[in-house]
């Protein structure tokens, strides 16, 4: 279908200058979702969609072959105050592209759709492409990715676009949050009466505090737990019966969300209650060809903190994608045009290492 990237990253420019003018907060995808499936169309691409995510298959598609989904999302989170500019108007100055979603995760989004045109209707592929613009990302929502999975078919593997710098993220932490309650008993706190529920939850405050997994991923590093709300009260002159705190841990593959919450339940006296247990820890081998394709190219693996839709994929992923992840979610975020062709161009230099 295209063989310059020059036309495929000015096209992506355009359309991603589409997307930032449409307000497409997590839920309320319904607009951006309908601009990807008119670009698709004008491209010639007959697509699918599902609630608020698109997705569309290679011209030679063949069900005897492995397939590969290039995934991005297309939801973004609300502008805080501190913009300066309008983050529905879309503007270039210096070389930058400003506006909401930009970099999180609009250029990766345009990027891997440009890639996808790229090997679209060449019918000499090892494998199959999957491209899929996804809804809810930003608040992990069940009607995103994990919605269409059934409908996609076996995946053998998948790049997520979030923004890296374009470098390869084999690794991604996993999230658990949980909620706590540490029971005491009532009473007048000016006598010697009552069991103050704040009191029994500092040793396990202190515990989360301090602990120590003994597992340490090679790039993951260690099982991070951080206590972030706590409450407890509601009078100066009662002790307080409960004390209720919640606790973010970011956990690494070595270890499963029932692992973690076994561990946490035999060493703490609160009551643990797990919010979620969805989204997990991620991993591609090292050895993976799309990864040494990727080191071929001079890129550097590392491991990520931050969650994507990874955790919901049940199949090996990379994530990787042009921008910069210290941009997003900042008032006046922006992506450098460059990063988008650059971005492209390399999209498509590993996945030929794989599908050539």
């Amino acid at each position: 279908m295209y063989t310059s990237i020059k036309i495929l990253s000015d096209n992506a420019v355009r359309l991603l200058q589409q997307l930032i003018a449409i307000q497409s907060f997590s839920r309320e995808e319904n607009n951006s979702a309908e601009c990807i499936a008119s670009f698709l169309t004008d491209k010639g691409v007959s697509y699918h969609q599902k609630g608020n995510n698109i997705w569309a298959i290679n011209k030679y598609f063949d069900s005897a072959k492995p397939s590969i989904l290039l995934n991005s999302h297309h939801d973004t989170v609300k502008p805080n105050n501190s913009w300066t500019k309008d983050p529905f108007k879309p503007r270039i100055e210096d070389g930058k592209l400003f506006g909401l979603g930009s970099n999180d995760a609009g250029g990766c989004l345009v990027s891997l759709l440009a890639t996808f045109l790229y090997f679209y209707d060449q019918h000499d592929l090892k494998s199959n492409i999957i491209f899929a613009a996804t809804a809810e990302e930003e608040i992990s929502g069940t009607n995103g990715i994990e919605s269409i999975l059934p409908e996609l078919g076996k995946i053998d593997f998948a790049i997520v676009g979030e923004p890296t710098q374009m470098q390869m993220a084999i690794a991604e932490k996993g999230l658990l949050v949980i909620d706590c309650i540490t029971h005491g008993k009532s009473g007048h706190a000016a006598r010697e009466e009552g069991d103050n529920a704040i009191y029994k939850a500092l040793k396990d405050l202190e515990w989360f505090r301090d602990y120590e997994f003994e597992k340490i991923s090679p790039f993951l590093g260690q099982v991070k737990m951080t206590v972030t709300i706590i409450k407890a009260g509601e009078q100066h002159n009662v002790i307080p019966a409960e004390c209720h705190f919640t606790v973010d841990i970011r956990l690494t593959e070595d270890y499963t969300h029932e692992e973690i919450l076994a561990i946490i339940k035999a060493n703490i006296q609160s009551e643990v209650k797990p919010r979620s247990t969805r989204l997990k820890p991620s991993k591609i081998d090292i050895n993976h060809p799309i990864v040494q394709g990727g080191i071929s190219l001079g890129l550097k693996p590392f491991g990520s903190s931050t969650t994507s839709d990874q955790a919901l994929m049940p199949f090996p992923s990379l994530k990787m994608g042009p921008g910069d992840s210290a941009r997003s979610h900042t008032a006046d975020e922006f992506i450098y045009l460059k990063e988008i062709e650059e971005g492209i161009a390399l999209y498509i230099n590993i996945l030929e290492k794989v599908l050539k």
